[in-house]
């Protein structure tokens, strides 16, 4: 049995017609499905046997991602040893004090330390924790432009999109949709700012996940006929501060895993709340 590296690997077997019998939208989710282990690869009806013998696990061993996550985050924590922390700083809008890099992550302080160390006073979520210390290690340095782009309109974010819609834009809808308070709180929990409506929406959220990095929120309310819809905006520069592709063996990358951290952190502030959102 071999073992598919990433989502792409399995995509690449799948003929990608999108035909739907399988009961995922397109053959990318399917992909994604299977590679999470949520989908067993002989679910596709339209690929050949030998080809699901070669890559199916028959034991229906899981791919452990929260450990391969967990790995990678070690990775990264040993290659801030080999950097400047404090030649670092210029480039990601913090500031260094007491040998230590502090970098505004929603608004509240996030710390590392020339050991690999993380600290803040909000809890240290390993979904953006992950794209902090690639921020740190990668980061250009860039200013936003205030050029707003969807996940797919950056730059290989078409493919990966259908998982990013049901991680990330799906589970923030569900929490808008159920706790109307959603918003206000983001603004005064997070030191985002609501804006003018943006592309017509009825709300509109600018955060702040990292310093050079915003996100937007836009939220449609239901209207007669129409359900609501909420969608994520990036900033032009994004994907050129961030890796949008292939972190952990997922191609997935941090400004996938921004959104999906958010959307975790939103559905906590949720029950807080007393509100239950839909499981996805």
């Amino acid at each position: 049995m071999l073992r598919p590296q990433n989502a792409m690997t399995i995509f690449q077997l799948l003929d990608k017609s999108n035909c739907r019998r399988c009961g995922e939208k397109t053959c990318m989710a399917f992909a994604g499905a299977v590679f999470t282990g949520r989908r067993p690869l002989s679910e596709c009806p339209r690929l050949d046997r030998q080809i699901i013998d070669t890559y199916s696990d028959n034991s229906q061993n899981r791919y452990d991602v929260e450990q391969n996550r967990d790995d990678y985050l070690e990775q990264l924590k040993t290659l801030i040893k080999g950097i400047d922390l404090k030649a670092a700083t210029g480039g990601t809008g913090g500031r260094y004090e007491n040998d230590r890099l502090i970098i505004k992550v929603m608004g509240k302080d996030f710390s590392i330390t020339r050991n690999g160390t993380i600290s803040t006073d909000i809890h240290v979520n390993p979904w953006v924790a992950v794209p902090f210390l690639n921020y740190v290690l990668y980061g250009k340095g860039m200013d936003p432009t205030g050029d707003w782009r969807s996940f797919r309109e950056l730059a290989d974010g078409r493919e990966r999109y259908p998982l990013f819609q049901k991680r990330c834009e799906e589970q923030m809808k569900q929490v808008a949709d159920s706790y109307t308070e959603l918003f206000d709180d983001m603004v005064q929990m997070f030191s985002g700012k609501q804006v003018d409506p943006q592309f017509q929406s009825d709300i509109s959220v600018v955060l702040y996940p990292l310093p050079k990095l915003p996100i937007m929120v836009c939220h449609w309310l239901p209207e007669e006929g129409m359900q609501s819809s909420l969608n994520v905006f990036f900033d032009q520069t994004a994907d050129k501060s961030l890796d949008i592709g292939s972190i952990f063996s997922l191609d997935i990358g941090s400004i996938f895993s921004l959104g999906a951290g958010l959307a975790q952190m939103f559905t906590r502030l949720a029950r807080r709340h007393g509100f239950e959102p839909p499981s996805c």
